[in-house]
């Protein structure tokens, strides 16, 4: 179920809000688990979810886990289970999005016929697995406290407001508003006027350009600057697109009375490629860095392991995006920008005049 279908606004928005608002404050988040979990994303393949039920699991016993350990002082038992959490959640991740990938390279490069197995993605399986993550993590680290209601737990990874496209939601960040969050009209009026900024966004913006462009792609031999016209048109497409599914879960959040993190700061403003990816899918560039970038060692020990660490980072970035190479080719591009740009092109950046930094960020 999208945002922008008929089915979405005209009946499950209008119940769920209604339903949410009848039941007494102690059945809020009951009753908004319900419509996230059994009518939103179990509605086209009631299967899948659940696999989203399993890694609520996991992850909820296995924070118990952590925490419990660590309170005993058994730090080794702590470790293992927060380890085994995250082994079992990118077990999923992967054997769902990579499995075909890994028996197609296989079939071409030794020749053989491996069955593909053809599976469809689990809607929000990137997104949830890595909230789930960050939780058993930051419980791990101490810096979230061990969630022991399963309802709210459940709740936090399957609220379907950001659960198809982000933001990448942390469960620091709702902590606190699990458990008590204030519900006024100018927030409700506030979360309306967003979501029908971002469903503009999608619907007359993302999905026109989005015409122009399929019909540019489908042409034969068209020329160069019909080519790049494409080229435009995607890149706004795919901004307005994301964008626009991100302002609609935000504006959603304040509606239930959650305020979500900005997942977008006109990154096409940017003047440096490390400038746009501090824009551009914000919580998305926060959760590598905190969970990867920083505990491979970040900036810490070196040029060198900069740079390892920055090619790791961004080509884990670029399979996340989608299970083909040419996804590890397009992180590992702006892995090596990247690289380039904090070893001496951003001092070069700082003196040019703003508009040449402007034209070089997007035409790369």
């Amino acid at each position: 179920m999208v945002f922008s279908s008929e089915i979405f606004l005209f009946f499950f928005l209008t119940l769920a809000l209604l339903f949410y608002y009848i039941v007494p404050k102690k059945f809020k988040n009951l009753t908004l688990l319900i419509f996230s979990f059994f009518l939103f994303y179990a509605w086209d393949k009631p299967y899948y979810a659940l696999i989203m039920l399993a890694t609520i699991l996991i992850n909820f016993f296995a924070g118990l886990g952590v925490d419990k350990f660590k309170r005993e002082c058994k730090n080794a038992l702590s470790k293992l289970t927060l380890t085994l959490s995250v082994v079992l959640s990118l077990a999923s991740l992967c054997f769902f999005k990579y499995t075909d990938l890994v028996l197609n390279t296989a079939n071409t490069l030794f020749s053989l016929d491996l069955p593909l197995l053809e599976l469809a993605l689990p809607i929000g399986i990137s997104f949830y697995t890595f909230q789930t993550m960050s939780y058993t993590i930051d419980v791990y680290r101490g810096l979230a406290s061990v969630q022991k209601n399963l309802i709210d737990f459940s709740l936090y990874v399957t609220m379907f407001p950001q659960l198809i496209a982000g933001p990448i939601v942390r469960y620091v960040t709702v902590e606190k508003q699990l458990k008590a969050r204030t519900h006024t009209l100018s927030k409700f009026y506030g979360g309306i006027k967003r979501f029908i900024f971002g469903l503009s966004k999608k619907v007359i913006i993302a999905n026109t350009l989005g015409g122009v462009f399929d019909e540019i792609s489908a042409m034969q031999t068209p020329s160069i600057l019909t080519s790049l016209l494409g080229a435009i048109c995607f890149s706004l497409q795919i901004y307005y697109d994301f964008s626009g599914y991100s302002d609609m879960a935000i504006g959603l959040g304040l509606m239930f009375g959650f305020k979500f993190p900005e997942n977008f700061d006109h990154p096409y403003t940017s003047k440096s490629i490390t400038e746009f990816w501090r824009r551009w899918h914000i919580t998305l560039g926060v959760w590598f860095r905190e969970y990867l970038y920083i505990p491979l060692g970040g900036n810490r020990k070196g040029v060198l392991r900069l740079c390892i660490n920055l090619l790791i980072v961004w080509a884990l970035t670029g399979l996340w995006h989608g299970s083909y190479w040419n996804y590890l080719l397009w992180g590992v591009y702006f892995g090596v920008l990247l690289i380039l740009e904090k070893l001496f092109l951003l001092k070069v950046l700082d003196k040019a005049p703003k508009f040449i930094a402007h034209i070089y960020t997007l035409v790369l």
